[in-house]
């Protein structure tokens, strides 16, 4: 592998890696996956490929305007098209549920959901993670398999795919906009 492919996706649902591809989406949230390396948080990949998943996305944990985008399937596909890829920017910690709703429009989940988030291990800190997504040429296919099932984050993917020629969702400038208006509204909690 070389510095520009990857050989890793993260498991999201399919209407979360379209609103990241589509600049609707600007971060994650996430309680699993994270741990701690030198008193500090991170996730276990810092670049990545997006892997849509579609057989547990909720409508009822989506804004109104996305829910009409939810793909439910009974079964995964047998083939999974990567649309882009994401490079981790900067990892918080959220202080509380007032400072995560001053941040609305950086997400499509709705209230229900956000507040399943902030219930699973509730002695767990929940982190808002800024991403920066980047759209391929093509959306790449490949086969589903048994290694990528399951309920897990991360997939070692069979192949290195080549991130060349893709083009950023966001400008440095949205980027640093975006850590500003995150790291203000953080502070005051």
């Amino acid at each position: 592998m070389n510095d520009s492919s990857l050989q890793v996706a993260l498991k999201e649902w399919d209407v979360v890696c379209k609103a990241l591809c589509a600049g609707k989406q600007h971060v994650l949230l996430r309680k699993g996956g994270i741990h701690e390396a030198a008193g500090e948080f991170e996730l276990e990949h810092d670049k990545f490929f997006l892997f849509p998943t579609f057989v547990h996305q909720q409508a009822s944990g989506l804004k109104p305007p996305f829910r009409q985008e939810v793909s439910a399937l009974k079964t995964e596909p047998d083939t999974v098209h990567i649309p882009g890829w994401a490079q981790v920017e900067k990892i918080y910690c959220v202080p509380g549920r007032r400072q995560l709703d001053a941040l609305d429009d950086l997400h499509v989940f709705d209230a229900p959901l956000i507040d399943m988030r902030f219930n699973y291990r509730p002695d767990y800190p929940l982190y808002l993670i800024l991403i920066r997504t980047w759209i391929l040429p093509q959306p790449v296919t490949v086969a589903n398999s048994i290694e990528y099932a399951g309920c897990k984050s991360w997939v070692p993917l069979m192949q290195s795919i080549s991130t060349q020629s893709s083009i950023p969702v966001s400008s440095d400038e949205t980027l640093v906009s975006l850590q500003d208006r995150i790291a203000s509204t953080f502070s005051r909690a």
